[in-house]
């Protein structure tokens, strides 16, 4: 995709995003590659309702910033999923609320945060990482996901929110609120002994659609 038009893209997506409760306030953060190894990634402070497809942060290939206001805080986790996912093109973070919740409740296995509740849960995200708590802009939050070694292209930072790498910004968002969606279905179903995919279910997706499971 050209630049100007990778520019609106994000810019669109991330305005749907915002225009559906998914992330409010000026919350989250979003990048994409461009077809010149660089990044196109949101600014520090900005709402995903109004994001300015001339302002956006431009690095060159080699990660210096080169064009637009100032990234996000965030970039060191933006940066562990390109630099340890070679078919990352694209990182999403939302504090998007179901989410967030599930992160919260005592019996969430870290290994695998989301229920086999849908196929497109399984097959947009894999298993999905439960992180610790870091603060807001803590670099160790790079690293945690560095220590992953690619393995993960989603991963929930507890209390926080989640992030998701896909092939492009379309797949990265079309994936990130699948996890929501699962996570509200969760919470919905709470407490009612809902008939969740079963292992063999699970493993004939995992086996069809090439989906990142075992690790």
């Amino acid at each position: 995709m050209q630049e100007n038009a990778l520019r609106e893209h994000i810019c669109l997506l991330a305005k749907s995003i915002f225009d559906r409760g998914l992330t409010g306030g000026s919350t989250g953060n979003i990048s994409a590659r461009t077809d010149d190894g660089g990044l196109l990634v949101s600014p520090t402070g900005t709402s995903f309702g109004r994001l300015d497809p001339a302002r956006l942060s431009r690095f060159d290939a080699s990660g210096a910033l080169i064009d637009g206001d100032p990234p996000t805080k965030e970039m060191p986790l933006h940066k562990a999923f390109y630099d340890t996912r070679s078919s990352a093109g694209a990182v999403v973070h939302l504090h998007s609320c179901h989410s967030v919740a599930l992160s919260m409740l005592p019996d969430t296995d870290p290994e695998n945060f989301l229920p086999p509740l849908t196929p497109y849960g399984i097959m947009k995200l894999g298993k999905v990482r439960l992180l610790p708590y870091f603060m807001p802009g803590d670099p160790m939050m790079g690293e945690a996901v560095r220590g992953l070694a690619g393995k993960r292209s989603a991963v929930m930072l507890a209390n926080h929110g989640p992030v998701v790498a896909g092939k492009d910004v379309e797949a990265a968002c079309n994936a990130i609120e699948e996890l929501e969606d699962t996570a509200r279905l969760a919470l919905m179903l709470r407490g009612m002994n809902a008939r969740a995919l079963s292992d063999t279910q699970v493993q004939a997706l995992v086996t069809k659609f090439d989906v990142e499971w075992d690790e």
